[in-house]
């Protein structure tokens, strides 16, 4: 299905929300909002404040960048022709009570979430906009909730064959009541250095590299602090590989790039700091092999029953040992985030990647109509 002959398609795109990754969003958001085709799309921006309240109409974008204290290149207020209103023209913070803001639900063709992390990509935004009956860019309630738990992610990867890190999954009352059998396990079947991370959370929040068991307490509390769901996983030793897929029930993989991290593990710092971390697209790989990559992505994306895209991260240990890491279901979204640079070195270039979602999540919906 695509948007052509449709006229002007009203899409809401949202961003900001409560989790950590707030700021990682309005980046997003404002890549988005500065690339994509107004003589296409009419635009509805709304934002959600740290605090769970939605901000609409006026320009929601720059009141949170401003909220934040981050700068943003800020796409300039579309010239000519009138946009439908929503909630007036003065920006407006409303109280919701778990639901979309009034008159919003009815005047949107599509909706475009840009909410990373929790309450954005953990299926709660997804069952409202369920409820809503609106079409929606990406994965359904359950993909994006078994996406965003990352304990829940590697069993349904487990049970489909793909090679998952070695890690045990620990809860903070087992931790509490029996901390060293669960340290003895550490040391039987994960090994150190490991990594100790939350199970619902992103942009590597919470998350601790443990080189011995001296360490290991001190790692654990600060991801508890986070969840009362960890992993603790081994540390491989290798190269990290990304590969962006794109699609609903026949998904393309990109090629794949490699991120040099630029210290010594991809840690928030490394992902965030501008112009610490690398990647080369695409990854220098043997064919044979950047294929295997693309064939796993696809086989993750499928795995959780994804939808509309994701980006799968995966470790090479040694020259030929694939470990797969992770999905993510709604990856950042910036012009220079790893998702949109892989489909450009494929041959798609952002703007053109931003119609192909919107054609997606209404093909998705019109196929869960039976249309």
């Amino acid at each position: 299905m695509t948007t052509e002959g449709r006229g002007r398609v009203r899409i809401g795109v949202i961003f900001g929300g409560r989790s950590g990754e707030h700021e990682v969003s309005l980046a997003s958001a404002a890549s988005v909002l500065g690339a994509i085709d107004r003589s296409r799309y009419e635009i509805v921006p709304m934002g959600i404040t740290k605090d769970g309240h939605w901000l609409v109409g006026g320009d929601p974008l720059r009141a949170l960048a401003e909220a934040a204290g981050i700068p943003l290149a800020l796409p300039a207020p579309p010239v000519g022709g009138k946009s439908r209103p929503l909630a007036g023209t003065a920006l407006a913070r409303v109280a919701t009570a778990g639901g979309l803001p009034a008159d919003v639900a009815s005047g949107l063709d599509v909706v475009l979430p840009l909410i990373h992390g929790p309450y954005g990509e953990d299926g709660t935004l997804q069952g409202l906009l369920e409820l809503a009956d609106l079409p929606y860019v990406g994965a359904g309630v359950l993909a994006s909730a078994v996406g965003m738990d990352k304990a829940t992610m590697k069993a349904v990867f487990s049970a489909h064959g793909l090679p998952v890190v070695p890690h045990l999954v620990v809860l903070r009352h087992e931790w509490a009541g029996d901390r060293n059998g669960i340290a003895s396990r550490v040391v039987e079947r994960v090994a150190y250095p490991c990594f100790v991370k939350p199970s619902n959370l992103g942009s590597s929040v919470g998350i601790s590299k443990v080189r011995s068991a001296a360490e290991l307490d001190a790692a654990v509390q600060a991801a508890f602090a986070h969840d009362r769901k960890i992993l603790i996983e081994r540390g491989i030793a290798g190269r990290e590989i990304e590969v962006s897929v794109l699609g609903n029930d026949n998904p393309e993989a990109s090629v794949p790039g490699e991120v040099l991290p630029g210290k010594e593990w991809y840690d928030y710092e490394a992902k965030y700091t501008e112009g610490l971390a690398k990647l080369l697209i695409p990854a220098p790989l043997p064919d044979t092999l950047a294929a295997e990559f693309r064939r796993l992505a696809v086989l993750a994306f499928r795995a959780i029953d994804a939808a509309g895209l994701a980006r799968v991260d995966f470790f090479l240990e040694g020259d030929t040992r694939i470990w797969l890491n992770e999905i993510n279901t709604i990856p950042g979204f910036t012009r220079t985030s790893a998702y949109p640079r892989l489909w450009e070195a494929s041959g798609l270039p952002y703007p053109r990647l931003l119609d192909r979602l919107i054609e997606l999540a209404l093909e998705r919906h019109g196929h869960k109509a039976g249309r």
